[in-house]
């Protein structure tokens, strides 16, 4: 039976025949309101679309499934997983977990495929699944228009051979894995902000092992989450990592998502570090163990990766590229990077640091081996011994899932027509237009502003740069949001500067 696109609650049909609304099908995952967009029987045939596909590409029919810390998460991973057995496919049960402990399964478990019922950063009321086959990928839009395909098709193919196994011990291996043989040997005092999410259940005790005192913020599992949603991209929960810094006198903060595989960074003066220029942080003391390494950073990421005058003496190179899980840990790979850095808390770190998927727990020991490696600094030194940028977070104005790309390339259009016409913005020439990846608009000192489309949720993303002042970088975004408020369909944002 091919899906419904939508289907009325509390009815005979919502019960028994499957419902998934096409825009869950998104560029590198998938992603639904629970149960207005997709219901237990639409998930089951997402199942057996999934192991169909797998199937046809003629992978052994064995997969790693996990779920994230939701009420409704179990319930989703089983109709998920009921498809997948019909399809033929073994399915390996690794219980609650987080998408990074998944991605650790596949290689810990020799799966072919991996499949996480994951909301991932997004509220409760939302559900999903990230998906790859081969290690440490995960679908990019050619695997999920394929999916699309199959599942809204009615392409699903019953098997024989399936089956469905619980597989005890992957968390404690994971934690192992994570901590290895490393252990402080300076004293480290860390807020552990979990947001009441999934990363609860793992990074205070992580960080423990690793010697590390934990001060902990919201780390008790409730998947209500009472304070707020567990996103270290949103000032509120910065702001609260913030505070509970300069009330104990930390030596830092970090903070992870709901499915722990981003991480959010606070220094000990309480000041809030975005995740671009944690990269570069980074990317200054790999580049010293690495020199001449390439690193690849997303389009709304800082400038810093290619000007920073300490990365140009260590040799190092950086590849700008479209923002995305699947896209960025596709381009790390492709090109032999050592690392890939995203603005939103997405760190991709490659042999011989990581097995290169997103993971917020390694970043997490990462930044303490760095602090490690630098007993003379504080996380603020890190931070203060970077060139001076002003940039805001990233703001996400409401625009409908099914109208966002036509919303986006009329935008594109328009600040492409104003380079042409040889116009300003923020009060400075526009050098040039890269659109990789929606349109970064770059002045003639090397500020930005960007536009583009979430790939996740029905919003179109902000963000800007100046590396002379604030008042230039709040000069950009007035004159971009000026060219996004010409499309009537553009709503308000998340957060605004």
């Amino acid at each position: 039976m091919r899906p419904h696109p939508e289907s009325r609650p509390n009815t005979w049909e919502f019960l028994s025949e499957p419902m998934i609304a096409p825009t869950g099908f998104r560029e590198y995952d998938a992603r639904w309101r629970y149960p207005e967009e997709i219901n237990l029987p639409g998930m089951t045939a997402l199942g057996r679309g999934l192991g169909t596909q797998m199937q046809r590409r003629g992978l052994r029919p064995e997969i790693a499934v996990g779920n994230d810390y939701r009420d409704y998460s179990l319930a989703i991973k089983q109709a998920l997983i009921l498809g997948l057995v019909q399809a033929g496919i073994r399915v390996k049960d690794i219980g609650p977990a987080l998408s990074p402990m998944a991605y650790f399964a596949q290689f810990h478990l020799d799966a072919p495929a991996v499949a996480m019922v994951t909301a991932s950063h997004n509220p409760n009321g939302w559900t999903g699944v990230k998906m790859g086959f081969e290690r440490p990928l995960t679908h990019g839009p050619e695997e999920m228009a394929e999916l699309r395909d199959i599942v809204l098709g009615d392409a699903g193919e019953h098997r024989e051979g399936g089956g469905w196994e619980v597989v005890e011990g992957v968390r404690d291996a994971y934690l192992d894995d994570l901590a290895g043989d490393f252990r402080l040997s300076r004293k480290l005092r860390v807020v552990c902000a979990t947001g009441n999410g999934t990363a609860s259940a793992f990074a205070p005790a992580l960080l423990e092992r690793i010697g590390a005192e934990v001060i902990p913020l919201h780390t008790a599992l409730d998947y209500a989450f009472p304070n707020y949603n567990p996103n270290p991209e949103a000032m509120e929960m910065l702001h609260d990592m913030a505070r509970v810094v300069r009330e104990t006198g930390a030596d830092l903060a970090l903070g992870f998502d709901g499915d722990g595989d981003r991480c959010g960074v606070v220094d000990d003066t309480g000041e809030e570090i975005f995740a671009d220029k944690v990269g570069v942080i980074m990317a200054r003391d790999l580049g010293k163990l690495h020199p001449g390494a390439t690193f690849v950073a997303d389009v709304k990421s800082t400038g810093l990766f290619a000007a920073d005058p300490e990365l140009q003496k260590l040799g190092v190179k950086a590849d700008y590229w479209k923002t995305g899980h699947s896209h960025m840990k596709r381009r790390v790979k492709e090109i032999g990077a050592l690392a890939g850095f995203e603005k939103s808390g997405h760190y991709f770190l490659a042999e011989p640091v990581g097995r290169g998927y997103d993971d917020g727990m390694r970043v997490a020991v990462e930044l303490c081996r760095i602090l490690d490696r630098n007993p003379e600094s504080r996380m603020s030194d890190l931070r203060k011994a970077l060139p001076r940028t002003w940039s805001t977070p990233t703001m996400s104005p409401f625009c409908g899932d099914t109208e966002k790309y036509e919303v986006l390339g009329r935008i594109v259009g328009k600040l492409e027509a104003r380079a042409e016409a040889g116009e300003t913005i923020g009060g400075r020439p526009i050098d040039r237009v890269v659109t990789v990846n929606g349109a970064r608009v770059i002045l003639d000192n090397g500020a930005w502003g960007l536009v583009r489309a979430s790939s996740n949720t029905p919003n179109l993303v902000v963000v800007c740069e100046s590396p002379e002042s604030e008042d230039e970088m709040r000069a950009i975004f007035a004159d971009l949001d000026a060219v996004i408020r010409t499309e009537p369909a553009v709503g308000e944002y998340d957060q605004t500067i």
